[in-house]
């Protein structure tokens, strides 16, 4: 009876170690293979016990694309000569070296990390029968071997009989090349990044609140050209830029209690990740947060309807200010538009005061346009990774 624990930890480290061991069979059967056990066997002395090397692998990008296995593992037994069969959707392991033998679970190393000890064993170890009946399914030397020293003829016929278990397919060069193809267009996320997303995935979201259109005291007019170079020197028409705030900053119609309701909420329950990495809200907080979010927009709400009623007037006055400042300096320098339509000359305050409404009539916004854009957007987004920054 073997004294060897029934469990036992496979690493690829650990496999490695067992093939490096072997003196005359290696049965290795799972959905990929990893760098370090192909390693072991492409350094096994050549022609050592070739007849009796099987390997057998589910080769396949959405595979590799789990960590099962490496593609530069499987291009390095291909590269060396070693034979590979292709069993799709194969999802348990087997390793047989030489007379030991053990049933293990593949580690996707896309969902967890290998084991690293037997306090966390992947692995049952197979007694000796065992071993040998797993080989003379999974391996057609190993089984052309039993058959050869079966006892009687009988015993002979029925190992025959057995079905191998496995895929016979080789993996040719064109199935490599189009598995290479496929992760060169899309590579995997490096597997230890997408494990450190996934503890923070059921914990967090990303999380945006954008208010627009809101802060109207912040939006400035756009003097039109023919009214800012009114008496200017020939010298500064083409540097001259002339703005005009739309509202006075301290305007009842301001957003500013607003916005900074809204930073309270983002400061209270969207915690930052630091400059380029956004906010997250807890998903234990998240109703809490949808809650504070519906009530702000009823709050913006209140203040379109506020802002609706007294806008226009606001921005008519504002209008009648700017007229009112460039009157005298339009009737100064009256421009030959001016001159060349009036029928009285010199033309009246109320012909220059139409052009200049004439003039500011489009840098001017209409106040339903502006109501409209008041909005609140909220996007969330689930924590994943960006192979250029990290977290996203």
């Amino acid at each position: 009876m073997s004294t060897n624990p029934l469990f036992a930890a496979l690493s690829s480290h650990r496999i490695a170690v067992l093939i490096r061991s072997a003196t005359s069979r290696v049965v290795y059967a799972a959905p990929g293979i990893q760098d370090e056990p192909a390693a072991a066997l492409v350094e096994l002395p050549p022609g050592l016990f070739s007849p009796e090397l099987t390997i057998s692998l589910d080769f396949d990008e959405r595979t590799l694309r789990m960590g099962y296995g490496s593609l530069a593992a499987v291009g390095t037994l291909r590269a060396a000569g070693i034979e590979l069969t292709h069993c799709p959707g194969f999802r348990s392991g087997i390793l047989i070296v030489d007379k030991r033998g053990w049933v293990f679970t593949p580690i996707a190393h896309y969902l967890e990390d290998e084991p690293q000890s037997d306090e966390t064993p992947n692995a049952i170890e197979l007694s000796p029968a065992q071993v040998e009946a797993f080989a003379i399914r999974f391996s057609p030397m190993s089984r052309e071997k039993a058959i050869k020293a079966a006892p009687t003829q009988e015993i002979a016929t029925c190992i025959a009989e057995l079905p191998l278990e496995l895929g016979v397919m080789p993996v040719e060069k064109a199935h490599f090349d189009e598995v290479k193809k496929a992760i060169a267009i899309a590579p995997p996320v490096k597997f230890d990044v997408v494990r450190q997303v996934r503890v923070f995935e059921p914990y967090l979201q990303y999380v945006e609140m954008h208010l627009t259109g809101a802060a109207i005291q912040n939006h400035r007019v756009q003097i039109p050209a023919d009214i800012q170079k009114l008496g200017a020197s020939a010298d500064l028409k083409g540097r001259l830029k002339t703005t005009f705030d739309l509202l006075e900053k301290s305007s009842k119609l301001s957003s500013k209690d607003l916005e900074a309701n809204l930073n309270e909420i983002r400061n209270n329950l969207t915690p930052s990740l630091g400059k380029n990495h956004g906010r997250v809200v807890l998903k234990c907080a998240k109703s809490h947060l949808e809650k504070l979010v519906k009530d702000f927009r009823v709050l913006l709400a209140e203040h379109q309807a506020s802002v609706k009623d007294q806008l226009q007037g606001k921005l008519d006055a504002s209008r009648a200010q700017v007229v009112a400042y460039y009157l005298p300096l339009v009737k100064a320098n009256p421009p030959d538009a001016v001159i060349g339509g009036s029928i009285i000359q010199p033309p009246p305050d109320e012909v220059f005061e139409k052009w200049l409404n004439r003039h500011l009539e489009g840098a001017f916004p209409k106040a339903e346009a502006l109501v409209q854009e008041m909005t609140l957007d909220v996007r969330y987004k689930d924590v994943t990774f960006d192979g250029h920054s990290g977290l996203k």
